[in-house]
């Protein structure tokens, strides 16, 4: 009886051993049934027109719900506005780790809201895709757990600066750019493109993203003499330099970053003035027969009905797309380590962007672009084909952070 009794109660400890396991062996933010993934973006404030930018993201895991998951867990997505101020993406960066418990970040609008929580994720392991910034921080040097998707604001100017040399002779080039790092890259970007040329630039004329009166700034432009003029810029600035030079009578050919890709929306803001605007774009344009576009398009008529369809849209789920890839591959042992795994082990991945490769020491994923046109009525023209840069971006990094 005695013998029996220490065999039940050897039983019951080795239970009970079983289901309390220690949640520090637990992966945080991944359960039987569910992986917890976060976004910060702007849906209020200076940058509230690329909001829908973690929008798609949430569109496109509600598409993966609906098809069934990822090996039997579905997505639980939790967006946070930022209002594009970093003091609150570190906030928000704080609440969905330490009390949602998320498994990982996908995408995060801006480059300094991004740096305000790139040690902080890295130092709780915490894997981040996509962020929706062409900024070198991301994957140079690269971190563990950190993976760039949108190509480089440097690789976006040098491939307008050719365009606009080689292609339309253009002589005088100004640029026009956000004075943080977003503007900065783009502008050290365009010098070394335009060096390789034995050219300079005429005017680099800077603007705070708080700005609203730009008088002063298109009379440099004007007084440039410029012939063409490279915007790097918020949405609400492009749209206001244009107006502001337009009743100067001050005419280049303006030329724009992908951050002002969305013909249709700047078309409106800037009450037309966006027409014959050459972009650059890391995304299919909306209209696009890809299949993954049409099948997209679907998603976001069925579970975002109210949002618009537009680059700004989509570029939310262009980004993450390894992403989902990514965690395909783990198969059902899903844990960060696992998953910085599965994102080395993609090569030349392709959807509805760019072609996107990643390693070891590889955490830069596209570097490729093409240029497009907005016609009339806001409408997208694709002039090319993907192109990809040969900026030397430790060049470009050591001119800009001296590192």
């Amino acid at each position: 009886m005695k013998k029996r009794n220490w065999i039940v109660m050897l039983a019951c400890t080795l239970a009970l051993s079983i289901v309390f396991v220690p949640v520090s062996m637990a992966e945080r933010g991944v359960t039987d049934t569910e992986i917890r993934l976060g976004q910060w973006g702007p849906q209020t404030g200076p940058a509230a027109l690329w909001g829908s930018v973690a929008r798609g993201t949430g569109c496109y895991f509600d598409m993966i719900n609906a098809e069934g998951g990822i090996h039997g867990r579905k997505i639980k997505y939790f967006l946070r506005d930022d209002g594009y101020m970093p003091p609150r993406t570190k906030a928000i960066a704080k609440e969905l780790l330490e009390d949602k418990k998320v498994f990982a970040f996908a995408c995060g609008l801006g480059s300094a809201t991004g740096m305000a929580v790139k040690k902080y994720l890295h130092k709780n392991k915490v894997p981040w895709v996509g962020p929706a910034a062409g900024s070198t921080h991301w994957g140079y040097p690269p971190t563990k757990y950190l993976f760039g998707t949108y190509p480089l604001y440097i690789d976006e100017a040098f491939i307008l600066i050719d365009y606009a040399v080689e292609k339309l002779g253009k002589k005088r080039i100004a640029f026009f750019y956000q004075n943080d790092d977003f503007g900065k890259e783009g502008l050290v970007g365009a010098q070394m493109a335009l060096e390789k040329k034995g050219m300079k630039l005429v005017a680099e004329v800077s603007v705070e993203p708080i700005d609203t009166d730009l008088s002063s700034h298109a009379t440099k432009l004007k007084d440039s003499k410029a012939d063409c003029v490279i915007m790097f810029s918020g949405p609400k600035q492009g749209a206001i330099i244009l107006m502001t030079a337009a009743k100067m009578g001050f005419k280049p050919q303006w030329m724009t970053t992908s951050a002002l890709s969305d013909t249709p929306i700047m078309y409106k803001i800037s009450k037309g003035l966006f027409k014959d605007v050459i972009f650059v774009s890391f995304g299919e344009l909306p209209d696009s027969d890809h299949p993954l576009m049409k099948k997209y398009k679907e998603a976001k008529d069925k579970f975002a009905p109210k949002d618009r369809w537009g680059i700004f849209f989509y570029a939310g789920i262009l980004f993450v797309e390894p992403m989902v890839e990514a965690l395909k591959r783990c198969g059902r042992d899903l844990t960060a380590e696992s998953f910085v795994k599965a994102m080395e082990s993609i090569k030349d991945f392709q959807g509805i962007g760019p072609k996107m490769s990643f390693g070891p020491n590889k955490r830069q994923g596209a570097r490729s672009s093409f240029i497009g046109k907005c016609a009339e009525g806001g409408k997208a023209v694709r002039f090319t084909d993907w192109m990809t840069s040969d900026a030397n971006v430790h060049e470009a990094i050591k001119r800009l952070y001296n590192r």
